[in-house]
């Protein structure tokens, strides 16, 4: 959508609460997606389509491996700055909202990232004295 089709379509409370979103950080967002989920009991995850026996198939079932993950932070460790370094090196996050992130685990630190980024990410984390996990 370009900022006019925005402008056109969004009226009176949707576009402040558009604008207000618009400059919020990265891990203002993430809470606010979280207390959203909270509020509504819905979740902000990108549907996966569930692996299972299609009309005409034969009755087979197909198994569809999943392809996004989310790297949660689980717990810091003792080595808390490695963790809180790899976390802003990970995200490009500021060392006030890295912190924050890592102050508040469980906490995702990526989501939506393919299996071989994932596991890098795992293993980056793990190797700075985290515990994460792959959701």
């Amino acid at each position: 959508m370009t900022e006019e089709t925005t402008a056109t379509t969004a009226n009176g409370k949707i576009g402040e609460i558009i604008e207000i979103i618009g400059g919020l950080t990265v891990l203002e967002l993430a809470e606010l997606v979280k207390a959203l989920e909270d509020k509504f009991g819905v979740s902000a995850a990108a549907p996966v389509m569930m692996a299972g026996a299609m009309p005409g198939d034969g009755g087979e079932e197909a198994v569809e491996e999943k392809d996004s993950f989310d790297v949660v932070l689980t717990n810091v460790g003792e080595k808390k700055i490695q963790v809180i370094k790899v976390v802003r090196e990970i995200t490009s996050l500021g060392l006030k909202e890295a912190k924050a992130l890592v102050d508040e685990a469980p906490k995702p630190v990526k989501e939506g990232a393919t299996k071989e980024e994932a596991e890098e990410i795992q293993s980056r984390l793990q190797d700075a004295g985290a515990t994460v996990e792959l959701q």
